[in-house]
């Protein structure tokens, strides 16, 4: 009996330590490439075959980076945003040919008239041809912006369909107001904030997520950083807040594993909530850009990915999926640089030619 348990207890350790053996090799890369803190991991759909957090919160301090600090997704924000829109879709509460001013008739006489036919498929996979936008552009201000942070985001995007936002026709369009317009779509199908539905799917998945700077709310999470590497101070950007549903969520690196490994799964078949025709949709529905996922074949080993990077002003990071190996790649750091975007891409190639990809 007691060698038995002796037994279950070493399986149970072994289970709960997660290998960790190109942790040297991802160190090496970020002090090579001034990285103050990064993060990465390897999962298949049931597994998390390698994970670990690196170097320091906080530039020339000694808050050492640790496996439950939360990082500003940007961009892969999107890839959120999409599952929720599948979701509402799949409960009928929203459908992928509603048209923007179908839910928000009051705004389309002050709006561009080339904008009344956009739908949330075409918001969702970008073919909505309209103009860029993100938290580096002059105007609006919070002057012409007021309300609650709901509020704020109806305020801007009436704003931005009121310019000439509309361009010529081109197979993608990285606008994103899009995501922004999706949002307010997804909010007035439920009644409920984004903030809501957001939370709502992190209670389902065991998930954390939140919003905003990390260190806002918690000066112990990480920093971020500018090419400069000079860290972020905690500050509320509101022109972030505006983008919440294109590129404002935060997340522990386990926790977006989870939400990572939930993707493969639905890849492979095995999602109780969405078909794998579904998650094919969202991953590769669409040449080069789908339903929040970038996707390619590599001319190297001919196997299809989807992907995508965020980079939201003081963080970088990364996220490949390929369903033909169930393995998926994460990377997270707290600084936005060119140098630092080339050391996350050798941890990439490496981890993707230790593990099959």
């Amino acid at each position: 009996m007691k060698k038995n348990l002796f037994s279950l207890i070493l399986v149970f350790i072994f289970s709960s330590c997660y290998c960790q053996k190109n942790s040297a090799f991802v160190d090496s890369i970020r002090i090579q490439y001034k990285i103050p803190e990064l993060s990465y991991a390897v999962v298949s759909s049931d597994r998390i075959l390698e994970i670990d957090a690196l170097g320091y919160q906080r530039i020339n301090t000694k808050l050492k980076a640790k496996l439950s600090d939360k990082f500003r997704l940007g961009s892969i924000t999107k890839t959120i945003t999409s599952y929720i829109a599948t979701i509402l879709v799949k409960e009928g509460k929203i459908k992928w040919e509603t048209k923007f001013f179908d839910l928000y008739p009051e705004l389309k006489a002050s709006s561009n008239p080339a904008t009344y036919d956009f739908t949330l498929e075409d918001f969702l996979t970008f073919k909505a041809n309209i103009n860029t936008w993100s938290y580096g552009n002059d105007t609006p201000t919070q002057k012409e912006i007021k309300g609650n942070n709901q509020q704020q985001r109806y305020e801007f995007i009436a704003w931005f369909l009121k310019q000439n936002p509309v361009l010529e026709k081109q197979a993608i369009y990285w606008s994103n107001p899009s995501y922004v317009a999706a949002g307010l779509m997804l909010e007035k199908a439920t009644g409920k904030s984004y903030e809501t539905l957001v939370k709502e799917l992190g209670k389902n998945l065991g998930v954390a997520f939140d919003f905003g700077a990390p260190n806002l709310k918690d000066k112990n999470q990480p920093w971020g950083h500018d090419e400069d590497l000079v860290p972020e101070k905690p500050a509320l950007n509101y022109k972030l807040n505006w983008l919440s549903s294109a590129g404002n969520i935060n997340v522990s690196l386990p926790d977006y594993c989870k939400f990572t490994q939930m993707q493969l799964q639905g890849l492979l078949g095995k999602s109780k909530v969405l078909t794998a025709e579904d998650f094919d949709k969202m991953h590769y529905g669409l040449p080069e850009f789908s339903f929040g996922w970038n996707s390619e074949i590599k001319e190297e080993n001919q196997l299809k990915y989807s992907f995508h990077n965020g980079n939201p002003g003081t963080f970088l990071t990364k996220v490949y999926l390929c369903k033909n190996i169930d393995k998926a790649f994460i990377l997270f750091a707290n600084v936005q640089s060119e140098e630092a975007d080339k050391g996350l891409l050798l941890v990439l190639d490496k981890l993707e030619k230790e593990y099959g990809g």
